[in-house]
């Protein structure tokens, strides 16, 4: 094709000090099973020329930054309100001072859903924010309770999407499924190895049978890791359709309220399938850095985005030209373009 691909990768993942300073008061653990000097630690907290310089290396244009797991879901109300509002203004400033190569998605202080609600409202009309990043489960609240309509009705009012990401499965279910395995391989299973995407997958299940989307059918939801399981299995849970009184077929929610991106899983099989569910104009970018960047343990090929793989991925893609530009960064400025963040930065 005639041009680069412009490429914008929306699961780009940070960790300020005001977070990482919550975390430890409230006795949460984030950002993953690292130690504080591993070499994805310091990717999380460096927000400069080495975050920039890997950028380059992965072949991608701009950087979506959102605070990583579990972000501020697992704090007090009070904390998370005031952690929640410090880290979208730190993120504003680092978005400030590089423009062209980051854009930001809020972090929303759901444990206090009001507050949740007005922070979106904030972040997107004053900080100009694209959405809005939630990390799956509040505690042990899951993502269709109904005191986040209020929150799911300023997103769908607002037009901005929220992105959902996992979170570690809570306490009993890491117990019942992923316990008593050897080589200490159950804590692994039950993040990033699988657990999570059951973990959130099963709740936008949740969403779409307890009538989020039939209340709210203009929030647009963004799902990491190729659809977190479910977009696999649709052809045989689509059959409950009549049972959960859907007013159209399962898929169709997945094809009008959510758009999918593979998270740095550079799988062509994975890629092909989602076209075929819910189509390239539903389709986005994202590579989950700095977890995929340099991530080949045994040389599993899957999982690293570094070395160009990023660019490459999507640029050797079995689509059209057209189709490649609208995954890349296309279908993003459908999306958000109208915002003020996006008129800010053109």
């Amino acid at each position: 094709m005639s041009g680069k691909i412009r490429i914008v990768g929306l699961e780009e993942h940070l960790v300020l000090p005001v977070v990482s300073d919550a975390w430890k008061k409230a006795g949460v653990t984030g950002g993953g099973p690292y130690p504080h000097d591993h070499p994805v630690m310091r990717r999380l907290r460096d927000v400069g020329e080495q975050r920039l310089a890997d950028m380059d290396e992965q072949g991608i244009d701009v950087a979506v930054l959102s605070v990583t797991s579990p972000g501020v879901q697992n704090l007090p109300p009070a904390d998370a309100v005031r952690v929640a509002r410090e880290a979208n203004d730190a993120m504003a400033e680092i978005v400030a001072a590089h423009p062209e190569r980051y854009q930001a998605f809020a972090t929303l202080p759901t444990p206090s859903p009001e507050d949740a609600a007005a922070e979106l409202e904030r972040a997107v009309t004053q900080l100009g924010f694209r959405g809005a990043m939630v990390n799956g489960r509040t505690g042990d609240k899951l993502a269709d309770a109904p005191e986040f309509d209020d929150l799911y009705a300023t997103a769908e009012r607002l037009r901005v999407p929220l992105h959902f990401h996992p979170q570690t499965p809570l306490p009993a279910v890491q117990q019942a499924y992923y316990s008593g395995l050897p080589g200490g391989i159950g804590p692994a299973l039950a993040t990033a190895g699988l657990g999570w995407y059951y973990d959130l997958g099963v709740q936008y299940l949740r969403m779409i049978f307890s009538g989020v989307f039939d209340r709210h059918p203009g929030l647009q939801v963004i799902a990491g890791h190729w659809g977190e399981v479910v977009l696999f299995y649709l052809d045989h849970v689509g059959y409950m359709q009549e049972m959960a009184g859907l007013r159209q077929p399962l898929i169709d929610y997945f094809r009008q309220n959510f758009w999918i991106a593979g998270s740095g899983t550079v799988s062509e099989r994975y890629l092909r399938w989602t076209a075929e569910v819910v189509g390239t104009d539903r389709m986005l970018y994202s590579t989950d850095y700095p977890y995929t960047f340099g991530n080949r343990p045994a040389g599993f090929p899957y999982l690293d985005t570094s070395g160009g793989v990023a660019r490459s991925f999507l640029e050797n893609a079995p689509f059209t030209d057209e189709e490649k530009v609208a995954i890349g960064s296309g279908n993003w400025e459908r999306l958000t373009g109208h915002l003020p963040g996006a008129k800010r930065s053109a």
